[in-house]
């Protein structure tokens, strides 16, 4: 299991810090958009449509980084290694 750890974590460093920047930029997009249609910027509504559109957003746009991130198949390997450890080179005859 040592071996896919650091895999995965660069995986969900990644795929986490893609996210984020989707949800500032939908934000920095609807506040833009709201304040040159209206005088004042509603924080909390700005954000709740910032988060809608970077959720539906980042279905699409990171579609190949979530299915290199997979954890059910990091899960797996895992499970499976804990049920099925490998012979020691020493207790191989």
């Amino acid at each position: 299991m040592v071996g896919i750890y650091p895999h995965l974590v660069k995986e969900f460093a990644v795929y986490t810090l893609l996210r984020l920047v989707l949800l500032a930029g939908s934000f920095a997009m609807v506040a833009g958009i709201w304040l040159a249609v209206a005088d004042e910027v509603p924080l909390l509504w700005v954000l709740v449509i910032a988060f809608v559109v970077s959720g539906v957003a980042s279905y699409f746009i990171l579609n190949r980084p979530r299915e290199r991130f997979d954890p059910a198949r990091f899960v797996a390997v895992a499970i499976d290694e804990l049920l099925h450890p490998p012979l020691e080179p020493a207790l191989v005859h």
